[in-house]
C-alpha cells in the first residue's frame, strides 16, 4: 500500500470508470475538525464523481489517547495544549469557522465545554458498519461536538446517537458500559500508525493511494479518478 501524501492527480473520470467502485477509508477522530472539514470536502468530492460508486469506511485515531474516560474541562485543556496563548487559539479558531461556512459546517467552539477521550465513540462508528451507518454516525457526532457542544463521551449521548441511525440503544449502552471492542479499535489505530499515519485526517484510496490532510473537494475529486483508474486498484489480485 502506498501511503505517501499525494496533492496533484490527473483530472476528470473517463467514460470508462462509469459505476466503477472504489473504496475511500478516512482515518480521524471525531473531536479534530479539520477531520470534519475533511469528511465535508471529500461529500463534495464524491458529488462532484457521479459516475464513481463510493465506498466509505471510517478508520479510528485518537488525537489525545490519555484523555481520561470523563473527559477533561476544554477551554484549560486546549490553553495548555498552545502554551496558554489565547490569542493564537482564538485565532485558530477563527480561521476554521471561516473555512467551516465555506463547507457548510457551523462550527460552534464556544459551546464546547469537555474534552472527551473519543474510544467510546470510535466502539459506536466500529458498530455501525454492518448496518451501512457509519457516515451517519460520524457526521453526527462531528455536529454535536463541534455545533451543539455536547460531550460525545458521555455514554447516554452515545446511545441516542446510536438509536438516531437506528441501531438497537439498548445493546449499544451494554456494549459501552463493558469493553467490547475496545481492544479491536485500539489495535486498528496501531495499524494506522504502523501505516504512517501520524496526523489526521488521512485518507486511503482504494488501498493504495494515501492523502494526508483536509484537502480541497478538488483535489479528493482527483486523487479519486486516479485511483479508479489504477490497474492495480481494479485488479486486487495485482497487488499480491
Amino acid at each position: 500500500m502506498t501511503t505517501a501524501p499525494m496533492t496533484t492527480a490527473p483530472t476528470n473520470a473517463t467514460d470508462s470508470t462509469a459505476r466503477r467502485p472504489i473504496t475511500v477509508d478516512i482515518v480521524s477522530d471525531v473531536v479534530c475538525p479539520w477531520c470534519y472539514l475533511g469528511s465535508a470536502r471529500l461529500a463534495h468530492a464524491i458529488a462532484a464523481r457521479p459516475a464513481l460508486d463510493v465506498a466509505v469506511h471510517w478508520r479510528p485515531f485518537q488525537l489525545d489517547p490519555t484523555v481520561p474516560a470523563g473527559g477533561l474541562d476544554r477551554a484549560a485543556y486546549m490553553l495548555q495544549k498552545f502554551g496558554g496563548d489565547q490569542a493564537r487559539l482564538d485565532a485558530i479558531h477563527a480561521h476554521l469557522v471561516d473555512l467551516g461556512r465555506e463547507e457548510g459546517i457551523d462550527f460552534r467552539f464556544d459551546r464546547i465545554t469537555r474534552a472527551p477521550n473519543t474510544l467510546d465513540a470510535h466502539r459506536l462508528i466500529r458498530w455501525a458498519q454492518p448496518s451501512g451507518a457509519q457516515g451517519d454516525v460520524a457526521r453526527r457526532l462531528f455536529a454535536l461536538y463541534f455545533t451543539e457542544g455536547a460531550d460525545i463521551g458521555d455514554a447516554a449521548v452515545l446511545r441516542q446517537v446510536a438509536e438516531d441511525a437506528g441501531l438497537d440503544g439498548e445493546v449499544v449502552a451494554n456494549r459501552l458500559a463493558g469493553d467490547w471492542d475496545k481492544q479491536d479499535v485500539i489495535d486498528e489505530i496501531a495499524v494506522a500508525a504502523r501505516l504512517g499515519v501520524t496526523g489526521v485526517p488521512f485518507f486511503i484510496l482504494g488501498g493504495r493511494y494515501g492523502i494526508a490532510g483536509a484537502q480541497s473537494a478538488e483535489v479528493l475529486a482527483d486523487a479519486l479518478d486516479k485511483a479508479v483508474n489504477d490497474p492495480v486498484v481494479n485488479n486486487p489480485a495485482a497487488r499480491a
